[in-house]
């Protein structure tokens, strides 16, 4: 089967699900030291690129990550030139001139040279840390467009109940390598997470408000705490698998103004089989 193109969108309420394995056999690849290392990687990276983080999910073989690439026009050559330096810590003397500016402002608003810088630290790290050759990740990352909003909130609230869903912890909050319980014990933090999801609920409220309607929402979603759990928890994972197995998740308005429209069509006549399905509402809709 041909490989897909990834899709890529400049438009300002699209934000991406990234989903990367390991190539190493096991579910426990990734132990705690490996979670850690990865975790301040996705922080510090995060304050380099032009990125908003979202949520993410780091578990035994396989990593998640919310996220939403800002436009590079928005930052100041002087902005450019700091993360740049950011970016070396001092390793490297930068020399600065037009050309570098223009290509590092691009490079710092790419989803692709984001993950890429992630992954390919950590494995460098990971191979030093067990002296051994070869690659880590398997193949490229997976990335599904999702609307800000709803849809997104829905896709943060996926992300957060993996533990919960493979029985590591009875609670998001309770494992450390998920956003919920990040933030459960060290808060948003500045220029690397954020609650602004595009919700008219969340608008002109403070971060401690917006978490706890955002905690209150991921419990409804997993089912916590209620002693029926099938009727949400179940429903919700069965079609939860949307958010790693589509292509874009949104409403239909936001799908058809997408700049990926007409590839999109070229790749729905090449894969018939990926059929339009409603997923949650009348109002949302993935390919």
């Amino acid at each position: 089967m041909p490989r897909i193109p990834r899709l890529l969108t400049n438009h300002p309420k699209a934000a991406y699900h990234v989903i990367s394995r390991t190539a190493l056999p096991g579910h426990d690849v990734l132990g705690d030291e490996e979670k850690d290392y990865l975790l301040n990687l996705i922080r510090w990276l995060s304050q380099v690129y032009f990125v908003e983080v979202y949520g993410f999910a780091i578990m035994g073989n396989h990593f998640h990550l919310l996220c939403r690439m800002l436009p590079e026009n928005q930052f100041s050559d002087e902005e450019v030139v700091r993360r740049i330096k950011l970016y070396y810590q001092g390793k490297r003397k930068v020399f600065v001139y037009e050309e570098l500016i223009t290509k590092w402002r691009s490079r710092l608003a790419s989803l692709s040279r984001y993950i890429q810088d992630l992954k390919q630290r950590f494995s460098r790290w990971y191979n030093r840390r067990y002296e051994r050759k070869g690659y880590f990740w398997s193949d490229r990352f997976k990335s599904v467009i999702i609307e800000t909003g709803e849809a997104l909130l829905n896709c943060l609230a996926y992300i957060e109940l993996n533990p919960v869903r493979v029985g590591i912890v009875d609670k998001p909050e309770d494992y450390r390598w998920c956003s919920l319980g990040y933030r459960a014990r060290l808060g948003t933090g500045e220029n690397f997470m954020t609650l602004n999801l595009g919700l008219p609920s969340y608008a002109n409220k403070s971060e401690k408000e917006r978490f706890r309607l955002y905690r209150e929402f991921v419990y409804r979603k997993g089912g916590l705490g209620e002693s029926k759990k099938f009727n949400k928890a179940k429903e919700f994972t069965y079609r939860s698998r949307y958010f790693t197995e589509s292509l874009i998740i949104g409403s239909k308005q936001f799908i058809y103004h997408l700049e990926v429209l007409n590839h999109l069509e070229v790749l729905k006549k090449k894969f018939s089989k990926k059929k339009e399905k409603i997923i949650s509402s009348s109002e949302i809709y993935l390919f």
